[in-house]
């Protein structure tokens, strides 16, 4: 966890200071408050999974940079079971990069695990930001705007993502989907 959080410091102040915004507009156009900014540049805080999402929303980034950095090949064949996952605390819900960002593409693809009962709640992406969501395991239920669906293992849904939205498992098992998001005009 030591390397994830100093490789999330170094990523937001990089961020940040390529921008040349104070913590302060960080602060604003991320939604996350200056101090827990602060403390994770500092790497003396590990944000939630909804944090984190915040911030690289607010930069308008890709999610994936934030875990595995720009150097990650993506030629390589990568295996799920040997992925590093960023998780929540409570363990509600857990992200792993699949395939990071890649820009000659736009897209990335997450793989992610939702607990019983978690819910996780999305602000809107930029303008053009697609979502799909492909269940692996389990039942999702996915809200665009206000608008509730489910999908069931083996389904998938597109989505466009600059409008609010939010994921649920409502079962009893842990749900398993892809997440690939496409990011235009990288």
């Amino acid at each position: 966890m030591d390397d994830l959080q100093n490789h999330l410091a170094h990523t937001l102040k990089t961020q940040r200071g390529l921008r040349g915004w104070s913590l302060s507009q960080a602060a604003e156009v991320t939604g996350v408050s200056k101090a827990m900014l602060g403390q994770i540049e500092r790497a003396e805080s590990s944000p939630t999974i909804a944090t984190l999402w915040k911030i690289a929303t607010g930069f308008n980034l890709p999610f994936s940079l934030f875990i595995d950095g720009p150097d990650t090949p993506h030629d390589a064949p990568r295996q799920q079971k040997g992925l590093p996952a960023f998780r929540q605390p409570n363990l509600a819900m857990q992200v792993q990069t699949l395939f990071p960002f890649d820009a000659a593409t736009g897209f990335e693809m997450l793989v992610i695990e939702l607990a019983p009962g978690a819910v996780s709640e999305s602000a809107p992406h930029e303008a053009g930001v697609i979502e799909h969501a492909i269940v692996i395991e389990g039942q999702l239920e996915l809200r665009v705007a206000d608008v509730w669906q489910v999908i069931a293992t083996g389904d998938a849904l597109r989505f466009e993502a600059d409008r609010p939205h939010a994921y649920r498992n409502g079962g009893a098992q842990p749900v398993r989907f892809y997440n690939l998001i496409h990011y235009p005009h990288r």
